[in-house]
């Protein structure tokens, strides 16, 4: 197949998917592909001939991202406090609505592959090289030699680092992220009944033994240092996010990488700050709570619709 007679354009949403997932920054994948397109378009101009456009520009796009990636490891740990990703906010579906409505790229990605915040969370924690190829791999099931010549390694040992993203991202004190729309349902309407009312019992019921809550205020709004884990330091620390910021806020229910979660306004050490609050949700109870609270990361959320409040509305 010559590239003249490919469309870029139409699998643009399949490149974003990728480079998505490896830098969780929809901005810096934004930035990756149109990359990938001007090589794209230097290619079209030099005539050449490819058997798979598509997994060429998918090899293009990871190995940009890999370059990027590997240049911002140490931004990201000169970053101030803890590193969340930046969440796709799309809301939530009204009844009978279907997909066939979906205009925007971001809501699109968040509606096909696993994209769960909860996992980009547990990404972030691999190398470079490691979440590059569990993400190739695993998610878009490109195969191991191609892995290995992005990678400049060889077949085994690129298995090797998917094996061990793999491991990472099952191990048991990740949060996990297993439960459907129902169940999720269910679980934050419980969990958000006992925050509001300050109940720590009803808050550690539902609540896994080993569950994390993380703040990435990005040093410009405050947010704690380091993670909390654990049941009950959990439950007593997010009873006091609600009764000292998050009472008598605008607040709406959305999704979030395609989760049910939360945008709301509040007022924190005296300035107007947006967050977003997503749930990793298994077996029934939370395992993971995560508030994007850095304004750089959440350029892209709107603003909650005024009086919408903490309830999910019945949208099934």
């Amino acid at each position: 197949m010559t590239p003249a007679s490919f469309d870029f354009e139409r699998h643009r949403q399949h490149l974003l998917g990728v480079a998505y997932r490896i830098f969780g920054s929809w901005a810096d994948a934004e930035d990756a592909v149109q990359e990938a397109w001007l090589r794209w378009d230097a290619t079209l101009r030099d005539g050449a001939e490819l058997d798979n456009p598509l997994a060429w520009l998918t090899t293009v796009t990871a190995r940009i991202c890999l370059d990027q990636l590997r240049s911002a490891r140490v931004r990201r740990e000169a970053y101030v406090g803890q590193w969340l990703p930046e969440p796709v906010v799309t809301k939530l579906p009204g009844p009978g609505a279907g997909t066939d409505r979906v205009s925007d790229p971001a809501e699109l990605v968040t509606q096909t592959d696993q994209v769960s915040y909860a996992l980009l969370v547990v990404l972030e924690r691999l190398s470079p090289e490691q979440r590059v190829a569990f993400v190739l791999h695993d998610v878009f099931a490109v195969p191991f030699d191609e892995i290995a010549t992005l990678l400049a390694t060889s077949p085994a040992a690129a298995r090797q680092l998917a094996s061990r993203a793999r491991r990472a991202v099952a191990a048991p004190a990740t949060p996990r992220h297993t439960a459907d729309l129902a169940e999720q349902r269910r679980v934050v309407t419980a969990f958000v009944t006992a925050a509001q009312a300050g109940d720590i019992d009803g808050l550690v019921a539902v609540l896994a033994p080993d569950a994390v809550a993380i703040g990435d205020g990005g040093g410009v709004i405050p947010a704690a240092a380091r993670p909390v884990v654990g049941a009950l330091p959990v439950a007593r620390f997010l009873a006091g996010l609600f009764r000292r910021y998050y009472a008598d806020v605008d607040a709406e229910s959305v999704l979030i990488n395609g989760g049910l979660g939360f945008v709301a306004e509040t007022q924190i050490s005296g300035a107007r700050a947006r967050v977003t609050m997503s749930f990793a949700i298994a077996d029934g109870r939370v395992t993971g709570v995560f508030n994007q609270l850095n304004p750089a990361k959440l350029s892209r959320v709107p603003a909650p619709r005024p009086g919408a409040g903490w309830q999910l509305p019945d949208w099934r």
